[in-house]
């Protein structure tokens, strides 16, 4: 997790919770106002974003089978990339590489330009399956052209974002699946996600239709431009977002492996309910940014890496048909204060981003804070203040239900240190067997039902 300044440490502690209790009060009205016109327009589909211009999606291609569309992927929009302020990536072609949760028999996708500063020109897209792990050859045969409102080519303007249409293409669960982008335009900056953990490509010109691998010779550990990629599928009935920081991106994790913990849950609900168990059928998408926190968010405008309160609208009510969420968020804000961060205003973050869940009728599974006891920022204030934080979740006073992540993964011998078997060597991310711990401990049956009434 990457350490920042806390650019709101001379604030203090009463001034903060005034200020959040009217950010919170103000985030719930636009939410509750986006939501009721987004119902009015078609359900979980038109709360995602909409293919550019004013014409509803068109494909001839489109798919007239039944399903449901869900996530089957995503990352967050978490920062724009350096040395890309002035001409973007024109004239190369990205493969973006993903790996889905879930199959389907048509796809489409979302394109950001969220930190851009003039419009981004997507001239030629493409989807495809690839031919294995860790290539940017295609599966011959399974090359799509996307299109957007009917055409090829698609302006998002910035700050903005886009969905494509949808092809019918398809996408076996656990696939790898290619999502090539070329654009002639100088635009810049782009909107990227920098931790993937996965390992995508370039290449010279527009080889957004190219099959193989041949030209794809530049390797990136970066997802540029796109932030989600749904499918119409029989095998899911709605979608979990995981909404957390590096743990949750899967830091330190076997890079093209998709040992994230997210990764491993989506496999532990599929398996589950192969088998027959009463768990819900629900898709597991990702929206982790390393370094992330409750309350503070980095500088720029926008700003990279936002606060989890201002970015949970997007990256969680956002995402499509979403049942369930799952924060795991809190040890940033402990360990980057320069002064001991505001334990109340944390907790208050947290049930902020509750309400929001709330109004939205979507149960919130909260994660309690692990162990970071050997990091270079570990004291004991700051250990007390982990306790304390970590009691008021497992009193209930803070989310619907919880996964007692550190329980699982804490030295029963010393437990303010992650088990060493768990711990990838800094002693706050766990390693790939930490990982499948988390999500092996996680209650599937917490993650069914919705929001509790109201009384």
């Amino acid at each position: 997790m990457t350490r920042g300044r806390d650019r709101g440490a001379s604030v203090s502690p009463t001034q903060h919770r005034a200020l959040l209790a009217a950010i919170v009060a103000l985030i719930v009205a636009i939410s509750a106002a986006i939501y009721a016109t987004a119902s009015s327009g078609g359900g979980a589909q038109s709360r995602a974003a909409q293919p550019a211009g004013s014409r509803p999606p068109h494909n001839e291609a489109a798919p007239a089978s039944t399903g449901t569309w869900v996530g089957a992927w995503s990352a967050s929009p978490a920062g724009a990339e350096p040395g890309t302020e002035t001409t973007g990536v024109a004239g190369r072609s990205v493969r973006n590489v993903v790996h889905v949760s879930v199959g389907g028999t048509a796809a489409r996708i979302t394109l950001s330009n969220h930190y851009g500063h003039s419009p981004l020109t997507v001239s030629h897209a493409t989807l495809a399956l690839a031919a294995g792990p860790g290539t940017a050859a295609a599966i011959p045969g399974s090359m799509r052209r996307l299109t957007f409102g009917g055409s090829a080519r698609v302006v998002v303007p910035p700050g903005g974002e886009v969905m494509s249409d949808a092809a019918r293409v398809p996408v076996p669960y656990g696939a790898d699946v290619l999502v090539t982008l070329f654009s002639d335009v100088p635009s810049g900056p782009v909107t990227y996600h920098p931790f993937a953990r996965q390992t995508s490509y370039l290449a010279d010109g527009d080889r957004a239709e190219d099959p193989t691998a041949a030209a794809y010779t530049e390797r990136t550990p970066y997802w540029r431009h796109l932030t989600a990629l749904d499918v119409l599928s029989n095998e899911a009935v709605g979608t979990v977002v995981a909404f957390g920081d590096s743990i949750t991106d899967g830091y330190a994790s076997t890079v093209d492996a998709n040992h994230r913990w997210p990764d491993h849950l989506a496999r532990r609900l599929r398996t589950a309910a192969e088998a027959g168990a009463d768990v819900p059928r629900y898709s597991v998408v990702n929206q982790g940014i390393s370094g992330n926190r409750v309350l503070t968010s980095r500088s720029g405008r926008p700003a990279d890496n936002p606060s989890g309160v201002s970015r949970f609208p997007r990256d969680v009510l956002g995402r499509t048909d979403v049942r369930a969420v799952v924060v795991a968020l809190g040890v940033n804000d402990i360990l980057n204060s320069p002064e001991l961060a505001d334990r109340d205003g944390i907790l208050e973050g947290l049930r902020t981003m509750v309400d929001l869940a709330h109004a939205r009728g979507l149960k919130v599974v909260g994660a309690t804070v692990m162990p970071f006891g050997g990091h270079g920022g570990y004291n004991a204030a700051r250990e007390t203040m982990r306790q304390e934080i970590n009691a008021e979740i497992r009193a209930g006073r803070v989310f619907d239900a919880v996964v007692d992540f550190d329980k699982a993964l804490r030295d029963p011998y010393d437990p303010r240190r992650l088990r060493a078997d768990y711990d990838c060597g800094d002693h706050l991310h766990p390693n790939d067997r930490g990982y499948e711990r988390m999500a092996r401990v996680f209650d599937l049956r917490s993650l069914k039902g919705a929001a509790p009434a109201r009384l």
